[in-house]
């Protein structure tokens, strides 16, 4: 008589709520420069600044908390329209994330810019480049671009890696100890977004195996990686 065959439970992904409050941000040398920003507002040096950093280096979170602070609109750099510039910048601030060549109306974002000096209102960028790096055809908005204040965030250290792990794991409601964080600690590549990829990863894993996030789970994972 043939064994019976088990059916392989499938692990389904469900959205998880990241927290983008400013009790939840976890700071660092590595981001202290953005956080004294976002918390200096509005004394800003200029009405315009631009947060750049690594992907997860924390620029959406203390766009987040900024906006919180603000009540600034929010767009992504992509979705801006010269049309829409106006409605924007209604509130007199406004965050445009994720801005990089090519994926972003250059004559929208210098109407954007001349409209929110006129009118005063603040712009908060956001980009993994620094603006003088941002390769634009129109000279007058290279030209602006240039005269953005800069605010870098660095990938964090390890004190603040290992709470980015905890923190992740927390968004995803899992119960991880000290073994488990030091592991991933000292094998993932030092960004965010390294951590919330493998945290992602384990906790699909554990629900598709029905097995507890331990050390020796997230030893297969990395290996089979």
């Amino acid at each position: 008589m043939a064994g019976r065959v088990h059916p392989r439970q499938l692990a389904f992904s469900l959205p998880h709520a990241e927290s983008l409050s400013r009790d939840n941000f976890l700071e660092g040398p590595a981001n202290a420069a953005g956080l004294a920003l976002i918390d200096s507002w509005p004394e800003w040096p200029n009405r315009i600044m631009w947060l750049a950093g690594p992907e997860g280096s924390g620029k959406s979170h203390l766009a987040a908390i900024w906006a919180e602070e603000s009540g600034a609109r929010s767009t992504t750099a992509g979705a801006l329209s010269a049309a829409a510039v106006p409605g924007a910048l209604a509130t007199g601030a406004l965050v445009v994330e994720d801005l990089k060549a090519g994926d972003f109306d250059e004559r929208a974002l210098f109407h954007l810019m001349n409209l929110a000096r006129e009118d005063g209102a603040y712009v908060l960028f956001t980009g993994r480049e620094a603006p003088a790096a941002v390769e634009v055809e129109l000279r007058d908005l290279r030209s602006r671009l240039r005269t953005i204040p800069v605010i870098s965030l660095a990938p964090p250290d390890d004190q603040l890696f290992r709470g980015l792990i905890v923190k992740f794991c927390a968004d995803r409601q899992l119960t991880v100890d000290e073994a488990v964080v030091s592991y991933l600690a000292t094998r993932l590549e030092r960004s965010s977004a390294a951590a919330r990829r493998a945290v992602e990863q384990l906790d699909s894993e554990a629900l598709r195996l029905g097995r507890p996030v331990t050390r020796a789970l997230a030893a297969e994972l990395l290996r089979d990686a």
